[in-house]
């Protein structure tokens, strides 16, 4: 497992039933999570002192309680700064668990001693973009989601690479990348987060079981000669890492060799010493 344990201002500081507590900055926060299905004692008071919770609704969705956050606030990892704040689905515009990627990220295109150029699907609100350019990679930024692409260059701001060599692309991931090739342009990495379940443009609908393996095939089209890494996350409930790990070592070794290592990703809990699992990670890498 990869645990993202060097975080000084987010802090998960209990899990149970079903939900998480936990510190963003000065802010607790109480959202719920499908992986806490053990039952401890919430010896912790801030169970009781939380500044927001998230609660789900039986239809589908859910909401916020009542509470006196401001309108968003800032977090910072290492020499990284987001802009948090709480929106649908308990999202707060950062996932955590990623900072461990992060620092795979900019440490790999650090020590590539040779310029990178990153494409990051599904990018978000721009935690791996950030991460790349900051390691000195030129960065392709992609998401369907105009407001997430907002909210990535915010963050890139606050974290003072507005001049940094990044594209913002709001666009299908799928038919941006059908482009690129058509393009002849080529990456020497490339970064994504794709959805369990989402519709497409015109409805088609993307089931990530399904349709993870063509859209890897797809991408390999735009990767370079020499390529320096390929990173999929996955938040799919029941996905196995090694699943993840064998999609990539079979579309990849074959053609340009190197390996893959796929793991769980992790948060360490303060309260038990437990690790709550947050996905999995698949990456390979030429040079290993």
């Amino acid at each position: 497992m990869w645990i993202s344990d060097q975080w000084k201002e987010y802090e998960l500081l209990d899990a149970s039933d079903g939900e998480r507590l936990e510190r963003w900055g000065d802010y607790i926060l109480v959202r719920p999570d499908p992986q806490v299905i053990w039952s401890t004692e919430r010896k912790d008071p801030r169970w009781k002192r939380f500044d927001a919770r998230y609660f789900r609704s039986n239809t589908g969705g859910g909401r916020w309680s009542e509470h006196h956050l401001p309108a968003d606030w800032r977090l910072h990892y290492r020499d990284l700064t987001f802009c948090i704040k709480p929106m649908n689905f308990k999202h707060t515009g950062v996932f955590p668990e990623q900072a461990v990627n992060w620092d795979f990220i900019t440490e790999t295109v650090r020590s590539a001693g040779r310029h990178v150029n990153v494409l990051n699907l599904f990018a978000y609100t721009g935690g791996a973009t950030l991460a790349a350019a900051a390691g000195g990679a030129s960065v392709c930024h992609v998401d369907a989601a105009k407001g997430m692409v907002q909210m990535a260059k915010d963050n890139a701001r606050a974290s003072g690479l507005s001049e940094a060599p990044i594209r913002w692309i709001v666009d299908d991931c799928a038919k941006f990348v059908e482009r690129e090739i058509r393009r002849g342009r080529r990456y020497d990495a490339i970064i994504m987060d794709p959805p369990s379940y989402g519709r497409g443009p015109t409805g088609e609908i993307w089931k990530l079981e399904k349709d993870l393996f063509p859209f890897l095939q797809l991408v390999a089209g735009v990767l370079s000669d020499e390529p320096l890494f390929v990173l999929v996350n996955s938040y799919t409930t029941g996905l196995a890492p090694s699943v993840v790990g064998y999609l990539l070592d079979t579309i990849l070794t074959p053609r340009f060799g190197g390996s893959t290592d796929s793991r769980e990703l992790g948060l360490p809990v303060s309260s038990s010493g437990l690790i709550l699992p947050c996905g999995a990670t698949g990456r390979w890498t030429r040079n290993s």
